[in-house]
């Protein structure tokens, strides 16, 4: 087991020298990541690097201690939290008991004392990464699965095979509690070439499965089982609008899982619907949303409905081939496309075809192209207009010919939808851009109000909007407003004060210490520097 890392947050620089060399860290198991002076810039690097443990005084600047617990407690479940504090304040810190701190340690910190606390803290971290990943317990867990018959009908479901006028049925005789209004699909694929040594897969993809019902299933009321080697989710939504929260709350289980079980998790998110039986839809759109890692890559979530807004993936395919086809050019290489287009027009042509059977399989060959474009929003020249001409043209090619012109439009098709998703992305990212310009004075402007403002999941935008313009949001807001505040500086008399407040910080301090955290000097000497080189 790798050492497990620690947090220490104190604005004190003389108090954290004294942990860092009171306590022999390798020892004990732990090695210290870093450290912060204040709450905020904590939080940042709980979010950053995501420590197993974070030992925090109460009082500091700009978020003290109680409050970066709770945001600690909200964000990050799993993290433990050790808070030392002066005599006075112990028992105000007691108080906080749903916060579900580990230890209290009064100060002033004793060396034999802050050794056990973390000696005690190593034994409890081993013994729930032990239980996560016993095999014994995994193997109970699998064989108390969902019952057969529950599992079966949601199987059949997923597949389009329940007829809503047997639905009533099935859901009184199986015991089934459904009410939704809302529903949506998603697919856990965990991956079975990333596998820890000390685990086999079956039992790894056991306990994703288990990870994913405690870690989703609760909050969203989800039903849970395994098909076709993945663990399927179909989770109940109180608002169609839900689907940003769900993604984000998904993307947190893929990070989770591969710190905690070394697990390398994508989790596809379907269609949002408002019956039950369109889940079949939703479940075809969520296996779709899992390819897409090809692109975006593993380990995170993705959902159809950020990545491909343009692709309407409707379910109506049910050729293996065809999908797969479809499947490849979306997200494929150029070769693997050829390859696809290959395979397939070996897999719908015979040699031994009769003449009329060579046409209506050209005829139903088109027809599949022509509902893919049609359903994609996709205009590619020489596919369009006079299809009557197309026909004729085709059938008079030669195999060799036939597959270059399939090969070229199932290329051309590749290149519209990866132009479509690239123009979406940097939509998304402009509208973003200017979001912040006309609102960066709004001191309550933050990932959360901006994902919400354009409708997408944080983990989606994050993503993009990094990938973009090479910056988090926040380092990103964070810069723009520090480039307006230098001309407040230099153009206006205005106090710092007054230069905080109209470029969204409304302690005048934390702007101070974020100016010069950024700049290297202080509000004050900054103005000074450039006002008197002018004169």
């Amino acid at each position: 087991m790798d050492k497990y890392t620690v947090l220490l947050v104190d604005d004190e620089e003389d108090v954290i020298q004294v942990i860092l060399k009171k306590i022999n860290w390798e020892e004990l198991g732990f090695s210290v990541i870093g450290y912060a002076n204040n709450g905020v810039k904590a939080f940042e690097m709980v979010e950053e690097f995501q420590p197993d443990v974070v030992m925090t005084d109460i009082r500091m600047p700009y978020m003290d201690g109680m409050e970066l617990c709770k945001q600690i407690r909200e964000d990050f479940p799993a993290t433990k939290i050790l808070l030392f504090t002066g005599f006075d304040e112990f028992e105000y810190a007691k108080e906080a008991v749903h916060l579900e701190i580990e230890e209290y340690i009064l100060k002033p910190l004793n060396s034999a004392e802050l050794s056990g606390v973390f000696a005690r803290l190593k034994t409890k971290l081993d013994q729930e990464i032990s239980e996560k990943r016993n095999a014994e317990v995994l193997q109970k867990y699998y064989l108390e699965s969902l019952p057969l018959l529950q599992t079966n009908f949601y199987i059949t479901l997923i597949e389009g095979q329940v007829q809503e006028k047997d639905l009533e049925k099935y859901m009184k005789d199986y015991q089934i509690s459904f009410p939704g209004p809302f529903y949506c699909c998603a697919v856990v694929h965990t991956s079975s070439t990333r596998v820890p040594e000390h685990m086999n897969f079956p039992l790894l993809s056991t306990s994703v499965a288990r990870q994913a019902e405690e870690f989703i299933g609760k909050k969203w009321s989800a039903k849970s089982f395994s098909y076709l080697g993945n663990t399927i989710l179909l989770v109940q939504m109180k608002s169609g609008f839900d689907n940003p929260e769900f993604t984000d709350d998904c993307d947190k289980f893929c990070r989770y899982t591969k710190r905690m079980i070394g697990a390398v998790v994508t989790v596809g998110i379907g269609q949002v619907c408002a019956e039950i039986p369109d889940l079949a839809r939703s479940y075809s759109s969520a296996r779709e949303a899992v390819s897409y890692r090809a692109l975006y890559g593993a380990g995170r979530a993705i959902n159809i409905g950020e990545i491909a807004p343009k692709e309407k993936s409707t379910g109506e395919e049910n050729d293996a081939e065809l999908l797969k086809l479809f499947r490849t050019v979306r997200v494929g290489e150029k070769q693997e496309i050829c390859d696809a287009a290959g395979t397939y027009l070996k897999h719908i042509f015979s040699a031994d075809s009769s003449l009329e059977q060579h046409h209506v399989t050209v005829m139903e060959l088109v027809s599949a192209m022509y509902k893919f474009s049609n359903k994609n929003d996709i205009r590619v020249e020489g596919f369009s207009g006079d299809m009557k001409n197309l026909y004729s043209r085709l059938l008079e090619m030669d195999p060799e010919g036939l597959r270059k012109w399939f090969t070229d439009l199932c290329l051309a098709f590749h290149e519209k939808l990866f132009s479509a998703r690239k123009q979406s992305t940097q939509s998304i990212v402009g509208r973003a851009e200017e979001y912040v310009k006309n609102h960066y004075m709004d001191e309550g402007l933050s990932l959360d109000v901006i994902c919400q403002s354009l409708g997408v999941s944080n983990s989606y935008f994050s993503t993009i909007f990094k990938k973009e313009t090479g910056k988090s949001f926040v380092g990103y807001l964070t810069d723009y407003r520090m480039e307006q505040a230098l001309k407040l500086l230099i153009e206006t008399n205005e106090k710092s004060y007054m230069i905080a407040k109209q470029t969204g910080y409304t302690d005048p301090n934390y702007f101070s210490y974020v100016f010069k955290r950024r700049i290297g000097v202080s509000p004050s000497k900054y103005r000074t520097e450039h006002t008197d080189g002018e004169k």
